[in-house]
């Protein structure tokens, strides 16, 4: 009987191993993504353990497992500023953000799942704190500008961290995308721009002219330049001709042998003349004097 007892008792916890193992075998492990991690509650309480992203044995069969998304995610929102000229600008501002991993539990216990810190934290503060700002923008049309766009996002980014850090979120950017003034501001900005682009058109032509001129001023100084030196140099070449002239008359004034030399050159050419016949005065004349066929008779 107590044989049989035995036998009777082993197979029983026998099937409830296998019934164990059956029903929970599958629990006894959890593997978790990567990028993620998993937090787990008992009967309702949130345990304080982070499990890692991998596989985690052993872990309790009984245990109810959330599964929170820790890589970084990029949240687009779009809200109305008001400024303080009274118009309403509409916005489009990035947020960089993660949930950090060892606040995990305590996000489940306070606050529950990924969307829910999404809607009940990031995107409230997010339009309170751009609406906030925008009530120290004087005009509308200032957003356009690079130093309002960078304190705005300065201002978002220090707000945003101050207040979801303690609360398991790590923003890492806020960036403004786009920003649409009213219709009317932008019709007004538009044609302003016109108009300036017209303006720096005609700076820019003014000042085309303005080089034209100058260089025409620069030929007519370079070729006035020139004409004195080619006057000069007439002038130079003039000077010389009339020295070497007059050194010439003055030598010839006090030199007679000049004067013979000169004449005995004439002859010279008069000799090659068969008509040609030279007289002289008398004996006493320095100068023969050369007369071309006098007292010749045509034959």
């Amino acid at each position: 009987m107590a044989v049989s007892g035995f036998k009777q008792f082993k197979v029983a916890f026998i099937v409830l191993i296998v019934l164990i193992v059956v029903l929970f075998g599958k629990r006894f492990f959890i593997s978790i993504e990567a990028g993620h991690i998993g937090v787990a509650t008992l009967f309702g309480e949130v345990q304080e353990k982070v499990y890692e992203e991998g596989l985690n044995i052993p872990v309790n069969p009984l245990y109810r497992w959330h599964i929170y998304d820790v890589r970084e995610k990029t949240h687009l929102e779009q809200a109305q500023v008001p400024t303080q000229d009274q118009l309403q600008t509409s916005v489009d501002v990035s947020v960089q953000f993660r949930l950090m991993a060892e606040s995990a539990p305590e996000i489940l216990k306070s606050t529950g799942q990924f969307e829910d810190v999404l809607r009940i934290h990031i995107v409230p503060k997010l339009r309170s704190i751009i609406r906030e700002q925008g009530k120290s923008i004087k005009r509308a049309e200032d957003f356009f500008t690079d130093e309002t766009q960078t304190f705005l996002e300065n201002s978002l980014l220090s707000g945003l961290r101050e207040y979801l850090e303690p609360k398991g979120v790590e923003v890492s950017a806020v960036l403004i995308r786009d920003i649409t003034l009213p219709k009317f501001i932008t019709i007004a900005i538009e044609k302003k721009k016109e108009r300036e682009q017209e303006v720096e058109k005609q700076k820019a032509e003014l000042e085309r002219f303005k080089t034209e001129q100058q260089q025409k001023i620069a030929q007519a100084e370079a070729e006035k330049t020139a004409a004195s030196m080619d006057a000069e140099k007439i002038k130079l070449l003039a000077d010389a001709e009339a020295y070497r002239i007059s050194a010439i008359n003055k030598s010839i004034a006090n030199n007679t042998n000049y004067i013979k030399l000169q004449a005995l050159e004439a002859l010279k050419a008069i000799s090659k003349d068969d008509n040609a016949k030279i007289y002289f005065l008398n004996g006493d004349s320095p100068n023969p004097l050369p007369l071309m066929n006098i007292g010749d008779t045509k034959k």
